[in-house]
């Protein structure tokens, strides 16, 4: 028994000196966390307009909790992710202190200067995106250090001097993109499976000169060539046998990576973003990018095997339940649909990489994700305050300074999916319901993405409409044909819900106007009388100048035609107080010249739209509250 005690109470000591150890390896001398350092001269280096970096404090011992970074398992920093974030200065050399690094997306913002040397010290770096800044200088040949390096965009910067031929030593590489800078010299022979230097006045004038973009040959030639030479005249047709053979021999590699190759190829031609880190082994670590493979038992048990009492949210994508990871972590499980019938494994896997790639303050983040053969659940974070609808129902009422942001941060959401993400994303049922609020009700764009999870088809024309009735533009209704104006439409019909208080079903209802909702809109905006609409709980408690300008922009979201709408970038802008008066002016004045024999009535354009009849609700598959 005393020699058991002695050996327990030795291996106790060897834990706590390991926990000591693992501890104390991330702390300097003055005992300060070395990535909370790296971070915050990353943060200080920043000009950040949006404050999204609010939150990143140097007293801090655990960066894990801030915005926009993400954690391994163990505590780690493992990714940053702020694109368009409107961040401008200069990317700080500390980030070559992240070392544990693995993805970094700093694409479409303004960051100018250098790109520092000591980018290259990051082994274990992924993905890096800094495309779409104002980058200067020349490309650090340091860069050829990060030997897990698979994805490298540096395009549309103003980045000078000779590509490194070092590059072409990268093997590993599969997608390259250095497009429209000011590079110059030789071109070394890429690996990377796809690749694009067009832009480059000195190198890629035109953008049709050879070796300029496309899928790098498997080089065959090399190989057969150098055979061949090798050997005197007399022994050319032994030389030819022999490549013959080789070549053969290699074909049957090259039949495994056809498929995989055509891919890529047919991605670029579609000027797609292609992210290649994807692992498709059932590990219980599986990650594509930053996310986490869970197993099905895993998440059973976090939402104790889906019980009614967990269940959070019911919509037509699947139901929403309330979970606790094993470290208590709490999350937002969604079980979607007919899980056996999404598509294949490689394209679910796909589908998910590719919302996984949206990262925006507005949108929401996903967490992980579980496949198995008759299952597809998705994992978010929770939001503590649930949605705009349920919100809205809910006291304390949400004053209008709060309505006004969650509208410009919910449209700063959609602009993103729609101009700033790469493949653009069409929500195609944008509601209050699908709008979710953080712990400081800023708004979080749900749900984007997944309709094409469950259409496989052409991704602007589906075999079900899916939406709300109430929120569908008329020619997703009558065509099933999406665009980024069908969002714009969905967004207004929000901004009506966020104004009065009520679901678009309602507030139709409500107006005792029945199928001419928007003409009724129309028509108080037009007497001036707008304070019919406004949210009955709010008691006069709004600023009227801006309750006639958020109307204003309601209803050019709403015209009838696609083309008439504005543009997210055009509504985000509106929402700022910035061109809204022109547009407005101008849209009256098209209206006022438009011909009254060839346009139909609102009224008649509307009917069906906020029309709760039997027949509408079968003839689609509508989406709940989320």
């Amino acid at each position: 028994m005393e020699i058991t005690r002695r050996r327990d109470a030795v291996l106790r000591c060897l834990a706590f000196l390991c926990l000591w150890t693992s501890a104390c390896g991330l702390l300097s001398t003055k005992g300060v966390n070395y990535e909370v350092q790296a971070l915050m001269g990353i943060k200080n280096s920043l000009y950040d307009p949006h404050a999204v970096l609010n939150n990143w404090d140097e007293t801090s011992v655990d960066p894990c909790s801030w915005a926009l970074i993400t954690c391994s398992s163990d505590g780690l920093v493992i990714g940053l992710g702020a694109p368009s974030q409107n961040l401008s200065g200069s990317l700080a050399p500390s980030i070559g202190n992240l070392t544990n690094l693995q993805l970094v997306l700093l694409q479409s913002n303004n960051i100018s200067g250098h790109v520092p040397s000591d980018i290259g010290r990051l082994l274990k770096l992924r993905t890096l995106d800094l495309s779409n800044n104002n980058f200067i200088g020349p490309i650090p040949t340091t860069v050829t250090h990060m030997k897990s390096l698979q994805y490298l965009r540096l395009n549309n910067n103003s980045l000078s001097g000779e590509i490194p031929l070092s590059l072409s030593n990268m093997s590993q590489l599969a997608f390259l993109d250095l497009s429209f800078n000011n590079l110059s010299g030789s071109v070394p022979h890429f690996h990377a499976k796809t690749f694009n230097i067009v832009g480059n006045p000195l190198i890629c004038a035109t953008g049709t000169e050879q070796d300029c973009f496309g899928t790098a040959p498997f080089p065959l030639s090399f190989a057969l060539n150098n055979s061949q030479n090798s050997q005197p005249s007399s022994g050319k047709s032994k030389s030819h046998k022999i490549a013959l053979a080789l070549g053969s021999s290699l074909g049957c590699i090259c039949l495994l990576i056809l498929g995989f190759g055509f891919l890529l190829w047919w991605r670029h031609r579609h000027n797609k973003q292609i992210f290649f880190d994807v692992n498709e082994h059932h590990h219980e670590q599986v990650c594509l990018g930053n996310l986490k493979r869970f197993h099905f038992k895993e998440l059973q048990n976090a939402t104790n095997n889906f019980s009614s009492k967990n269940l959070i949210g019911k919509g037509g994508f699947g139901n929403v339940y309330k979970g606790y990871l094993r470290d208590g972590t709490l999350v937002a499980v969604k079980r979607l649909k007919d899980g056996n019938a999404i598509g294949g494994e490689i394209q679910f896997q796909t589908e998910v990489e590719m919302i996984s790639l949206a990262v925006h303050r507005n949108l929401l983040r996903l967490n992980g994700f579980c496949m198995t053969a008759a299952e597809r659940l998705l994992v978010y974070p929770y939001m503590s305050n649930g949605s705009v609808a349920s919100r809205l129902k809910a006291k304390p009422v949400l004053d209008w300074g709060t309505r006004k942001r969650i509208a410009l941060g919910a449209a700063r959401g959609l602009l993103y999916l729609h101009e700033q993400c790469d493949p653009k994303i069409i929500h195609r049922d944008v509601k209050a319901a699908n709008i979710l609020l953080d712990d400081y009700c800023e708004a979080v764009v749900g749900d984007f993405g997944l309709a094409k999870l469950l259409d496989h088809r052409d991704s602007h024309v589906t075999t079900a409409v899916r939406g709300t009735v109430g929120h569908i533009a008329p020619e997703y209704l009558s065509t099933g044909q999406s665009s980024e104006k069908t969002d714009v439409f969905g967004f207004g019909i929000l901004l009506l819900e966020l104004i009065s208080g009520l679901r678009a079903l309602e507030f139709g209802k409500s107006a005792n106007q029945k199928g001419a909702m928007l003409d009724w809109v129309k028509k108080i905006h037009q007497e001036k009388k707008l304070e019919m609409i406004v949210d009955k709980d709010l008691k006069n408690n709004y600023d009227r100048i801006e309750l006639e300008e958020m109307v204003q922009v309601a209803l050019l979201c709403t015209q009838y035609l696609p083309s008439h709408r504005p543009k997210m970038s055009e509504v985000v802008r509106m929402l700022e107080g910035d061109g809204l008066a022109e547009k407005w002016a101008a849209s009256q004045r098209a209206e006022a010249t438009r011909s009254k024999a060839n346009e139909f009535s609102s009224s008649e354009r509307y009917s069906d739209l906020t029309d709760d009849s039997s027949l509408l609700v079968q003839a689609m598959e509508l989406s709940g509250p989320r």
